[in-house]
């Protein structure tokens, strides 16, 4: 357990460079293990979500090594399924993951009920769905699931919401079913993009992903791939809006504009200058930001993941802000916690909240709640006047590279203490 005791008041100003994406890099790990061949993974980022992914991974005999700061090999001949960890299966969502590519290479899979941060009721029934749909048999037992198949046949599948996760189990497991899988309702979002991208790097036959119309051309065998990781659209989200919430002057570089075009076009309504380079953005805001609506949306649209630091800016808006979260339900802890520091938030029910502003932010103790609201509140921090301290910092650390070292380089008076 740890803490982050952050002195508030300060205007962020500086340059802070993207890390790799974490909703890319799980699936992509999970996807090594369609081969016996070894891949090589760049741009990782050196967070705790991968590094669970990657107990997971050794838990079954893979060998995986870090090869440089953000580089890693993975070699996963003689994998075996029967030595699979289930209490780390447990510890976080993304195993959920191993589904597709466990079944697909193993033709058998034992999935404990995945974990992870509590932000909403999020059950398998879309994975199952769509597994099941390419001739899988699924056993529900007290702890979780079992699922085998002597083969996977392709088919049309549609699924039955816009589940990022579901669509890339899909996507692994037809990679090598027999013949054609068509998804319908595929998730867009830039990490299936990537994942992808991988695959097709390993010899899958893929076209359409990055749509809601994916096709997949099973294969008998694929390959080791060399593959770099692309940049983190939540974490360069969350940076833009940290410079324009504390009036500062941040260059947020290597980064994909085009994964971010409405949460620049969004920024740029509320009243930031948001200038846009080929792999970067200078993001200020020096006048009055006005009130806005945000409404999580399945891309392009705008990402559930920062509906949170958007509900921190709200604060400092003009106005009445409506975030609405139609996707889950259990998404606006942290807005108790801004209360604390002063916000002027009602939570109307479990998916809209009213934010007026702009209101001053007071240094409190408040905990990090999940992975995005710990992220938020850490803003609320650097915001807010006197000192913040941040409990359950950890939680932070499982999406965020050294989150607290990147912002102290621009400006944050930020220190991490270990709690007993």
């Amino acid at each position: 357990m740890s803490r982050l005791r952050i002195q508030g008041g300060k205007k962020l100003r500086g340059r802070l460079r993207v890390a790799g994406m974490k909703n890319a890099a799980t699936p992509i790990l999970a996807a090594t293990l369609l081969t016996d061949e070894p891949s090589v993974l760049k741009n990782v980022p050196r967070i705790r979500d991968v590094e669970r992914m990657l107990d997971i991974l050794r838990s079954l005999g893979v060998r995986a090594e870090w090869a440089g700061d953000h580089d890693l090999k993975i070699e996963p001949k003689g994998a075996d399924p029967a030595k699979l960890d289930r209490k780390a299966m447990r510890s976080m969502r993304s195993s959920v993951l191993f589904l597709g590519p466990m079944l697909a290479r193993f033709r058998e899979v034992e999935l404990p009920e995945p974990g992870g941060c509590i932000i909403g009721n999020r059950p398998l029934d879309t994975h199952l769905v769509a597994l099941t749909s390419l001739g899988a048999a699924c056993e529900r037992g007290k702890e979780g699931y079992r699922l085998s198949a002597d083969k996977l046949v392709g088919r049309t599948v549609v699924l039955p919401e816009f589940s990022v996760t579901a669509t890339e189990n899909l996507m692994m497991a037809a990679a090598l079913a027999e013949g054609r899988t068509t998804i319908k309702l595929a998730a867009a979002e830039p990490h299936v993009q990537d994942l992808g991208d991988f695959l097709n790097a390993m010899g899958a036959r893929i076209q359409g992903h990055g749509t809601h119309l994916v096709t997949i051309d099973g294969v008998e065998t694929l390959h080791g791939a060399t593959h770099e990781i692309i940049p983190d659209q939540i974490e360069a989200g969350t940076f833009m809006v940290a410079a324009a919430l504390t009036r500062g002057d941040l260059q947020i570089e290597r980064i994909r504009p085009d994964h971010l075009d409405i949460v620049i076009q969004r920024l740029e309504a509320i009243g930031a200058g948001v200038e846009v380079g080929s792999d970067t953005v200078l993001v200020t805001a020096h006048g009055a930001l006005k009130a806005f609506k945000f409404q999580s949306m399945p891309y392009p649209g705008l990402p559930t993941d920062l509906m949170a630091p958007f509900g921190v800016l709200a604060t400092q808006c003009a106005g009445t802000s409506m975030i609405h979260e139609p996707m889950y339900e259990g998404r606006f802890g942290f807005v108790n916690e801004l209360v604390k520091m002063g916000a002027n938030a009602v939570v109307c029910d479990p998916h809209r909240v009213l934010i007026s502003g702009p209101t001053p932010l007071y240094g409190q103790a408040i905990k990090s709640l999940d992975l995005r609201a710990g992220a938020t509140l850490l803003l609320a921090g650097i915001l807010a006047d006197g000192e913040t301290v941040l409990h359950e910092a950890e939680i932070i650390d499982r999406g965020y590279e050294r989150i607290e070292e990147r912002f102290a380089s621009v400006g944050a008076v930020i220190t991490r203490e270990e709690e007993s």
